[in-house]
C-alpha cells in the first residue's frame, strides 16, 4: 500500500470516524485509527472492515498521551490526518466545562505536537456549525463571525482560532512543509451506512433528534419531546440543515484531496460548511419518518429550550465550488437507511 496515501483518523471508532474509515479505505487510502473507546466501540471497526472487505490499523489511544500517540506516529508512515475525536454533546458540555475543554482542546494541542513533531501537517478538522453561535442571519456564509455559546461550541471556535494560528505563523516564517489545514463546519449529521452494519450508537438517552426518533419508533423510548411549536417558522417548529452521514464524510474525502492541490501549496487553514444547503422542520422530520417506515412516532410538545434559534442552514457554496463537493441523499435517504441501522441493531453494537 502507498504510504503516501495513509490516513490516521483520530475518533475513527465514532459515528462519523466509522463512516470515514469506510469511505477512505474504499477510496484506496491505507487507513490507521487512534480511539480511547470513551464513547464508541471497536466493534465497529471491525464492521467497517468487513464492509470494506479491507483491514486497517487500530491503537487504542488517548490522543491526550502525548508519548503513546508519538508511538503511533513512529510506527505508522502517516502523512494526513482526519481529526473527529472529541465530546459533542451540547448538554453535558454545559454541566461539565473543563471535562470539554481538557479533552477537546488539550486532546487537540497534544495531537497537533505530535504531529509537528513527526512533520505531518496536513489536517482535516471535524469543526461544528455551533461556531456560528446566535447569528440574526438564517443561511450561514463561512465569512459570519464566530460566536459560539456554549462550552461545547467553544472547544470547537478555540481549536479554530489554534489551526488559523498554527497557518499564520507559516506565513511569518515560511516552512518547507507548511500546515494545510481544511475546518469542516457540520450542519446536522443523521443516517447510518446503507448497510445497516454502522450507524450512530449513542450512550444512555440520545442527545439528537434522529437517534431520540428512532427509539421511540422501536419502543425503546416512550416519547418524543417536540420543544417549541410557535416559532416562525412554516410549522412552528426547529428547522435544521440535515446531512447525511455518508454525504458528510465524502467531504472529507474531498478536503484531504484538496489539501494535496495547488490550492494548498503554500499552505494554509480554510474553513468549509458541509450541508444540505436547506432546513427541515422537525415535525417534517416525524412525518418522513413515519411515512418510510410506516411506524407512529409518539410525540408531545413542550417549551422551547433556551438558546435554540428558530431557523438556520448552510451556504454550502463554497464547498462545492472549492472542494467539488456536494450532497448527493435525499431526506427520505437518511430516514431510511437509520431505520435499517435501528431494526438490524437494537441495541447498537452490544
Amino acid at each position: 500500500m502507498n504510504s503516501a496515501k495513509s490516513v490516521l483518523v483520530t475518533g475513527g471508532a465514532g459515528y462519523i470516524g466509522s463512516h470515514a474509515c469506510v469511505e477512505l479505505l474504499q477510496a484506496g487510502y491505507r487507513v490507521v485509527v487512534v480511539d480511547n473507546l470513551e464513547n464508541s466501540k471497536f466493534e465497529a471497526l471491525k464492521r467497517v472492515q468487513e464492509i470494506t472487505d479491507k483491514p486497517l490499523t487500530f491503537y487504542q489511544v488517548d490522543i491526550r498521551d502525548h508519548a503513546s500517540l508519538a508511538d503511533v506516529f513512529a510506527k505508522e508512515a502517516i502523512t494526513s490526518v482526519m481529526h473527529f475525536a472529541g465530546l459533542k454533546a451540547v448538554g453535558e458540555s454545559c454541566e461539565l466545562p473543563l471535562k470539554y475543554y481538557h479533552n477537546n482542546v488539550y486532546g487537540t494541542i497534544v495531537l497537533l505536537q505530535v504531529m509537528a513533531e513527526a512533520n505531518v501537517k496536513q489536517l482535516v478538522f471535524s469543526s461544528s456549525a455551533t461556531v456560528y453561535g446566535t447569528n440574526p442571519q438564517v443561511q450561514y456564509t463561512e465569512d459570519l463571525p464566530i460566536g459560539a455559546v456554549n462550552p461545547y461550541g467553544r472547544t470547537k471556535a478555540m481549536i479554530e482560532d489554534m489551526l488559523r494560528d498554527l497557518s499564520a505563523a507559516d506565513a511569518i516564517k515560511p516552512s518547507q512543509s507548511p500546515w494545510k489545514i481544511a475546518l469542516l463546519r457540520y450542519f446536522n449529521p443523521i443516517g447510518a451506512h446503507e448497510s445497516g452494519r454502522i450507524g450512530e450508537d449513542p450512550n444512555g438517552i440520545p442527545n439528537n433528534l434522529m437517534p431520540y426518533v428512532t427509539q421511540v419508533a422501536i419502543g425503546k423510548l416512550a416519547q418524543l419531546s417536540v420543544f417549541g411549536d410557535d416559532y416562525p417558522t412554516p410549522d412552528g417548529t426547529g428547522v435544521r440543515d440535515y446531512i447525511h452521514v455518508v454525504d458528510l464524510v465524502k467531504g472529507h474525502i474531498k478536503a484531504i484531496q484538496a489539501l494535496q492541490t495547488e490550492k494548498f501549496a503554500a499552505g494554509g487553514c480554510k474553513a468549509y460548511n458541509l450541508g444540505a444547503g436547506k432546513g427541515c422542520s422537525v415535525l417534517e422530520i416525524i412525518g418522513t419518518f413515519e411515512k418510510i417506515t410506516g411506524r407512529k412516532v409518539n410525540y408531545s410538545f413542550a417549551p422551547r429550550r433556551a438558546g435554540d434559534l428558530p431557523e438556520y442552514y448552510a451556504n454550502p457554496a463554497l464547498a462545492l465550488q472549492e472542494l467539488g463537493w456536494q450532497v448527493e441523499k435525499t431526506l427520505e435517504d437518511m430516514v431510511a437507511d437509520t431505520w435499517l441501522w435501528q431494526v438490524n441493531n437494537p441495541q447498537g453494537y452490544n
